[in-house]
């Protein structure tokens, strides 16, 4: 079914909305597993990154990512975009984000079982990849290059 006229800005919001949460948690959650690293294994400084870490993803992250996804590759079909080569390239970033996005899931698996064996380097490296991607993506959406 395709919407169209106020519906569709509807659908954009939401789209937009989406975005704006999984980018805050997708900057927030390495930045928590920085400060999780300097707290001691089993600590109450410890277990409450844990739980802060596995509400982020599981309450915020993870049902903003599933939004984006159902909303972007509709917005793309209803204005008929589909095959606008800046979408694709936008799509591709996305599929990195997505898989960053896994990427934090699994490291904050690895905290919740007392089994990080990465650096606050690492995560303050890391903390700077959806940044970039974000970058890339508004470009494309903006200006469209190609």
């Amino acid at each position: 079914m395709m919407l169209t006229g106020s519906w569709l800005l509807w659908i954009k919001a939401l789209h937009v909305i989406a975005v704006i949460s999984w980018m805050a948690g997708l900057l927030y959650l390495p930045r928590l597993f920085v400060y999780h690293c300097e707290a001691e294994k089993g600590s109450k400084q410890s277990e409450t990154f844990k739980v802060m870490e596995r509400r982020l993803l599981r309450a915020i992250m993870n049902p903003a990512m599933v939004v984006v996804w159902v909303t972007g590759p509709y917005l793309a079909w209803a204005q008929g975009m589909v095959n606008d080569k800046w979408l694709w390239a936008k799509f591709a970033l996305v599929l990195i984000l997505t898989g960053y996005h896994h990427a934090l899931a699994a490291w904050r698996k690895d905290f919740a079982e007392d089994w990080n064996v990465r650096s606050p380097k690492f995560y303050r490296l890391m903390n700077e990849v959806p940044t970039l991607i974000m970058i890339g993506i508004v470009v494309l959406v903006i200006v469209k290059p190609f």
